[in-house]
Order: structure tokens, then C-alpha cells, then sequence
């Protein structure tokens, strides 16, 4: 039973940055990729970043490029989202993922985390 559990999410002004973290447990995390996805109110879920098993490949939607970096630390089951220039519409629910390969993240994970909140105030 995966089990992923976000937190970090929160209220920030325009401009700000914040830190998203999500723990894993269940399964050998280190075998697995990871993505953070999001999802704002009337607005369907939308991939955000994925990060390989490894580390070496990450993946980032194109709303995010170079303001957002996913990263991972095998050794305490966490993965990052580094969130920087943060813009109001970035508000949303952010949602952990995992599955076994990058493709599989971006296209469809299979476990979820039950999400934290990021508001971003203009």
C-alpha cells in the first residue's frame, strides 16, 4: 500500500516562492518516479513536473518552466517542488504522484497523495 503525503502548501504573496515536499512510503521509493501535478477550482488537473527514479531526468510543464524544479532525496522517500516567481495562477491544489517510470508519471500515475493547498495573493 504506497502512501504519499504532501505538505509546504500555504499562502504567499505574488512573487514569493514556497517549498512543496511528499513522503513516500509503502514501496521501495527509490525504484520509482515522481511528479507533482495541480488542480484549480472548475479547472481540470494539470501535470506541473516529474522527476525519474534516479534524479537525472525531470520533466516540467510548460507554465512552469523556469520558475518550478522537482527534485527528489531517495534516502528520506521525499520529493521537492521548488516553487519560485509564484503568479496568482498558480493557486491550486498541488498533488504528489508516483509510478514506475517518467512516462507513466506524466502520463497517468497510478498512487496520489490527497493534496495541499497554494494560494498565491496578487
Amino acid at each position: 500500500q504506497v502512501q504519499l503525503v504532501e505538505s509546504g502548501g500555504g499562502l504567499v504573496q505574488a512573487g514569493g516562492s514556497l517549498r512543496l515536499s511528499c513522503v513516500a512510503s509503502g514501496r521501495t521509493f527509490s525504484t520509482y518516479a515522481m511528479g507533482w501535478f495541480r488542480q484549480a477550482p472548475g479547472k481540470e488537473r494539470e501535470f506541473v513536473a516529474a522527476i525519474s527514479w534516479s534524479g537525472i531526468g525531470t520533466y516540467s510543464g510548460d507554465s512552469v518552466k523556469g520558475r518550478f524544479t522537482i527534485s527528489r532525496a531517495n534516502a528520506k522517500n521525499t520529493v521537492y517542488l521548488q516553487m519560485n516567481s509564484l503568479k496568482p495562477e498558480d493557486t491550486a491544489v498541488y498533488y504528489c504522484a508516483l509510478d514506475s517510470s517518467l512516462s507513466t508519471v506524466v502520463g497517468g500515475p497510478g498512487y496520489w497523495g490527497q493534496g495541499t493547498q497554494v494560494t498565491v495573493s496578487s
